[in-house]
């Protein structure tokens, strides 16, 4: 296994916003879906979005869009490992590359190819193998917040305060990794936008952030090109959603959060560089 660790320390309340580019090896994600099939490709994607600003490179194999259904783990090791491998080799050792996944299995292969973060969108829900992995490898790891699974999360979301009930049970798979042994300062969590959301709960969460930031973890922050925002924008295609994503990351840091998944770097690094300059400015 991989044994260096990303500064995740570094990654604290009130620190500086990094930018986390995503690599989507699918051919079906909702936006960039084929895109970068090709590991030469994927490779220059990655290292084009270090040139724009990003600070870590989030590999994923496996779609997590409204109906997808599950990938199996070879096939998920299949797609990243590689381009994970050329990428720990070419990018500069301070810059971690994260392993957005579900599976145990591919987090392992992930970290020993060269990763260093696990992004899981089931909080360690969906493979009870997730956390301890986490504690054992020292890897920062992301916790995300989803109502259902994929393929059926967007059937019927139902909340009654949504920023109240994703707090609560964010907490409550913080304190099953802090169980497993994970380090506190190991911990990420993600309020899921449109992860088995309406648009009022996108919207409630967004205004919501404070709330969420006072847990007392870093928060990650993923609303890049999502479907709300096309409703919101005259049903813009997500590759015009660039300017929309941007407003939330403002709007994120100013709410104090720390990490924000996008595909659109350079855009998003403008955005919360100034958010940072205008929140410590007084």
């Amino acid at each position: 296994m991989n044994t260096y660790l990303a500064p995740a320390e570094d990654v604290q309340v009130d620190s500086p916003p990094r930018i986390m580019g995503i690599l989507n090896l699918t051919p079906d994600s909702f936006s960039d879906g084929g895109r970068y099939s090709d590991p030469d490709a994927a490779v220059a994607q990655g290292l084009s979005m270090l040139e724009q600003g990003a600070d870590l490179i989030d590999v994923g194999g496996e779609s997590t869009r409204p109906g997808a259904r599950p990938v199996p783990a070879a096939e998920q090791e299949r797609r990243v490992l590689d381009v994970i491998r050329r990428l720990h080799e070419r990018m500069p050792a301070a810059v971690p590359i994260s392993i957005d996944t579900a599976s145990a299995q591919v987090a392992r292969a992930a970290l020993a190819a060269g990763a260093s973060w696990i992004n899981d969108t089931s909080a360690g829900c969906d493979d009870p193998r997730m956390l301890p992995l986490a504690a054992e490898s020292g890897a920062p790891i992301v916790l995300m917040h989803r109502q259902g699974r994929p393929r059926d999360m967007q059937d019927s979301p139902s909340y009654v305060d949504v920023v109240r009930e994703v707090r609560e049970v964010l907490a409550a798979r913080a304190d099953a990794a802090l169980a497993s042994g994970i380090r506190e300062d190991r911990i990420l969590l993600d309020p899921g936008i449109g992860f088995g959301k309406r648009l009022e709960d996108n919207l409630a969460l967004l205004a919501g952030l404070p709330e969420l930031v006072a847990l007392g973890f870093p928060i990650l922050l993923g609303t890049s090109r999502k479907r709300f925002m096309a409703t919101l924008c005259g049903g813009l295609d997500p590759s015009a959603l660039m300017p929309a994503t941007c407003a939330t990351t403002a709007i994120g840091v100013m709410a104090g959060v720390q990490v924000f998944r996008v595909h659109d770097v350079a855009g998003n690094r403008q955005a919360a560089d100034l958010a940072w300059a205008i929140r410590h400015a007084v």
